[in-house]
């Protein structure tokens, strides 16, 4: 019988402050970072997870992890592998800790930092992708991954159960498909803040000259800028190419409206995070005022709830989950159940270290058995620091390809995370 004897955390850095890669309206200096966690067995494989930080503050995440380690060393493997659903239940019952959020905040990006691990373990040790690992399940099995409770107004079992068997027709041959295609992706690296006009025109050339048919710009510190920035990406580009927006909640309500009435001369796909993405109604009240601009929102959004209320008060058009905001895996089936549910399309949020390896795989589960569809979605896609991973995405043409490799693709090698190990890594010792 195997069991998890450790639960072991890493405080793992990278400095994209150096080149303001990553830099936004509300985060002008970025560290991408990973609060990363190991769930070590007696025989192997071993399970890699992470919570995503921008820098400060990862030693609290960190911290947080470790809080959960009672919980899980010592546990069967086996009997971990056979109930993702149950064990990430057990990660949120714990009283105290609940306390702390509940279902919010660190503790709740712990638990899905650990959740994620046990998926990556799962999936090693069933030799499969998680993409695959949870393509193959039945539509029982799903719905039992799923915490279903403040859910119930908007999406039932029952409800889930019909989504998915309406769903399975067809499976082998959408993920034949997803091998022979891959699946669509933007990319938000020519667009981030901190760039110069040279930099971000030649960047928004090279991406449409790899594939991408839709590309992203940080806006939201300064208007005339912003006026500027997309004239030199809109001439860059020329007009069949998609510019998306991304405020990073920079504005309240009365400031985002005039604005994005100003930005919408050039047609953007859609204004991402236009203010606090706790702020439901806020959302609502700029889609009303705005429309036809396309409002998204998610790559914060603390839970299931937040996104259910976005959905029932019609507060976005397109919805940006994260694979680690949120307690992991599990929930963020529960969120794709509920896009599928009020039928609004999905373009995670992958802008940050591991978070493509790591989102891809809910984009591919999602097409091949719950909406079926990769129509007018998008998996965000940025070229730094995928060397580091044991298992990097592969990309063809402005597509995902899907990863064949056993697990989730969070394993961070280990030589890199020696280097960027905070603060005393060799990387550190440098700056």
């Amino acid at each position: 019988m195997s069991r998890i004897v450790s639960l072991d955390v890493e405080d793992v850095r990278f400095p994209t402050s150096r080149e303001l890669d990553g830099s936004d309206a509300m985060n002008p200096d970025p560290d991408y970072s990973a609060a990363y966690v190991v769930l070590r067995t007696d025989d192997g494989p071993d399970g890699h997870g992470f919570a995503f930080t921008i820098g400060r503050g990862n030693d609290v995440q960190c911290a947080a992890i470790g809080l959960l380690a009672g919980h899980v060393v010592g546990r069967d493997v086996e009997a971990v592998c056979a109930d993702l659903g149950g064990f990430s239940r057990s990660l949120l019952a714990d009283s105290q800790l609940r306390w702390l959020g509940p279902e919010k905040g660190v503790m709740h990006m712990a638990v899905g930092a650990v959740v994620n691990a046990a998926w990556d373990l799962a999936a090693k040790r069933a030799g499969l992708p998680v993409w695959q690992l949870l393509a193959r399940m039945t539509p029982e099995q799903i719905v039992g991954l799923v915490d279903f409770r403040y859910l119930t107004d908007a999406l039932t079992p029952d409800e889930a159960l019909e989504l998915l068997r309406a769903a399975e027709p067809g499976r082998s041959e959408r993920a034949a498909l997803l091998a022979e295609e891959g699946y669509p992706a933007y990319t938000t690296s020519p667009g981030w803040l901190g760039y110069d006009d040279d930099k971000l025109a030649r960047l928004a050339r090279e991406a449409v000259e790899e594939g991408f048919d839709l590309i992203k710009l940080k806006v939201g510190a300064d208007l005339e800028d912003d006026v500027r920035r997309l004239a030199v990406a809109r001439e860059a580009v020329g007009p069949d190419v998609r510019i998306a927006i991304d405020a990073n909640q920079r504005w309240s309500v009365p400031e985002a409206v005039p604005w994005l009435t100003r930005l919408a001369e050039f047609d953007p796909c859609f204004i991402e995070e236009p203010t606090s993405p706790d702020d439901v109604l806020g959302h609502a009240a700029i889609r009303r005022a705005v429309a036809p601009m396309r409002v998204a929102t998610g790559e914060h959004v603390q839970n299931r709830v937040v996104f259910k209320q976005l959905l029932q008060a019609g507060a976005i058009d397109v919805l940006q989950l994260d694979a680690t905001r949120v307690a992991g895996i599990n929930e963020n089936v529960a969120v794709l159940l509920l896009a599928a549910k009020f039928g609004v399309p999905v373009y995670p949020h992958a802008g940050g270290v591991g978070l493509c390896e790591l989102v891809q795989h809910l984009s591919m589960f999602d097409f091949v058995a719950v909406s079926g569809s990769m129509a007018d979605r998008s998996i965000e896609y940025v070229d730094h620091l995928h060397e580091h991973f044991a298992v990097p995405v592969r990309m063809r043409g402005g597509r995902y390809l899907p990863p064949a490799d056993p697990g989730s693709g969070a394993e961070i090698l280990e030589a890199s995370r020696r280097a960027h190990r905070y603060p005393g890594g060799a990387v550190w010792r440098t700056v």
